[in-house]
C-alpha cells in the first residue's frame, strides 16, 4: 500500500506535466501568427506558399519596375537574380527605398503577386539584410560593396 506522501508526489508530477503541455500548446498557438519566415524570390517561385501564409520576402528592387502614382498603390518587382516576384504595397515607402537596392517586405503571395503590408529598406549605403545577401550569393549575383 502506497503511503499518502508517495501518492501526493505522483499527483504533483502529473499535474505539473499536464500544466507544462498546456502552457507549451498555448504559447505555440499565440506565436503562430507572429512568426514570419524569410523566403527569396526563387524559393517562392519554386514552392509558392498558401495565400493565407504571411512571410517575408527580400532581394533587390528590379530596375525599371518601380511604378508610383496609381493612387496609394505602389508596384515593383523584387529579384534575387534567379527569379522575379511582382510586389504591390499601399503606403509610404521608406526614404532610402529605390531601384537596385535591397529590401525586405512582409505580406502574402496571392495570385502570383506579393501583397506587402510592410516594406523595409536599407538604412545606409552599405547595409543589406543578411537574408538578402545569402539569397543573392546563392544565385551568384551578389557584389561586395566598395569600402
Amino acid at each position: 500500500m502506497k503511503t499518502l506522501k508517495k501518492r501526493r508526489r505522483v499527483q504533483i508530477i502529473l499535474v505539473s506535466a499536464v500544466a507544462l503541455v498546456v502552457a507549451t500548446g498555448l504559447i505555440g498557438y499565440a506565436l503562430q501568427d507572429g512568426i514570419n519566415f524569410f523566403r527569396a524570390p526563387s524559393e517562392v517561385m519554386a514552392e509558392p506558399p498558401k495565400p493565407s501564409e504571411v512571410f517575408r520576402i527580400g532581394g533587390l528592387v528590379e530596375e525599371g519596375t518601380l511604378v508610383r502614382g496609381q493612387g496609394e498603390i505602389i508596384s515593383f518587382s523584387v529579384t534575387d537574380g534567379g527569379a522575379s516576384i511582382p510586389v504591390t504595397y499601399a503606403g509610404v515607402l521608406p526614404d532610402l527605398f529605390e531601384e537596385n537596392q535591397g529590401m525586405i517586405g512582409t505580406g502574402s503571395y496571392v495570385d502570383g503577386v506579393f501583397e506587402a503590408t510592410e516594406i523595409l529598406a536599407k538604412h545606409d549605403e552599405t547595409y543589406m539584410p543578411k537574408e538578402v545577401v545569402d539569397a543573392l550569393k546563392e544565385q551568384g549575383v551578389y557584389v561586395e560593396p566598395e569600402s
